[in-house]
């Protein structure tokens, strides 16, 4: 169950971190174009998934870490949080991209345990296995933009404490109906009431108990409006199914356009991911009291 979620969020965060780079990309650009400099444009290797390296910022890089390499790394990261050598899953992933040239098979797998082997006992770091490694500085930066925010401390109700298992503090009770993934150890801190945890800190869109189906078309393309691909992942519910924030941030977008129908966009806190919750229901599409400039926590009921 737990590995589903975090197959599911790192679906829909994919397309979130879209906009990082391409909000970078055009102010590197516009830089560029005022100090009166050319930029130099290299190819990267042909069995690299980092297409374009343009002077210190990634163009394009290709998310395709496959679900087996995405549990395997977060496994690590989990296992070693408060050990003397903690594993970084994203640097995991990172550097298991750099070293097979962004492809995700049994050799990376094996790359991945290797390498975490090595880490965990402390017989090497990070940086002496990246040393010689050209664009694990650009799948890391690319991979963080994408999961950065999924995994990390939280606080979580205890049982006993009159509320369910799964909230975290800060959230609705409503929002206790899907509730989050994390699992890991139990933090030094106390507060009444809660425990603190590590581990996926995501949520699952739908909340617990409403039927939903779901087509993947992430990639497909679109002709409304103008060409383009969609950069999304289509999950069909009931009307009345309650939207859950994935990730805390900023509401950005609260309306309605053409193209996504009455929908929310909200910002992660370290602004590299945008999650744009669309097609939401007639005549009471949000949360009340929400609007732009709102702060939602992960698992908070938004629409």
């Amino acid at each position: 169950m737990k590995k589903g979620i975090l197959a599911e969020c790192l679906l829909l965060a994919v397309s979130a971190g879209v906009s990082f780079y391409q909000e970078q990309s055009r102010a590197s650009r516009e830089s560029s174009s005022a100090s009166g400099g050319s930029a130099s444009v290299s190819k990267g290797n042909a069995d690299s998934k980092v297409l374009f390296v343009e002077d210190d910022y990634i163009k394009w890089v290709d998310f395709t870490v496959s679900y087996e390499a995405l549990c395997q790394a977060y496994e690590w990261d989990v296992e070693t949080h408060g050990t003397e050598h903690e594993i970084d899953w994203v640097e995991l992933l990172a550097y298991a991209a750099a070293k097979t040239g962004g492809e995700f098979g049994k050799d990376a797998l094996k790359t991945i345990d290797k390498a975490a082997e090595k880490l965990s006992e402390g017989e090497a770091t990070m940086e002496e296995l990246t040393e010689d490694l050209k664009y694990y500085d650009y799948y890391r930066e690319a991979y963080d933009a994408v999961i950065g925010g999924l995994v990390g401390e939280y606080w979580e109700q205890t049982p006993d404490a009159g509320g369910s298992a799964g909230r975290t503090e800060g959230q609705t009770a409503d929002s206790a109906g899907s509730g989050a993934a994390g699992q890991g150890q139990t933090g030094g801190a106390e507060r009444e009431g809660y425990v603190e945890r590590y581990g996926l800190k995501g949520y699952f869109p739908l909340a617990r108990g409403f039927d939903y189906t779901h087509y993947d078309d992430f990639g497909v393309g679109r002709s409304y409006g103008y060409q383009r691909k969609h950069l999304g992942h289509d999950m069909m519910g009931l009307v009345g199914t309650p939207v859950m924030a994935i990730e805390s941030g900023v509401v950005e977008a609260l309306g309605w356009n053409q193209y996504g129908g009455w929908r929310i966009g909200i910002r992660s806190f370290d602004g590299k991911r945008y999650y744009y919750y669309a097609h939401l229901r007639q005549n009471y599409p949000y949360a009340e009291g929400l609007q732009k400039g709102s702060v939602v926590t992960a698992g908070d009921v938004i629409g």
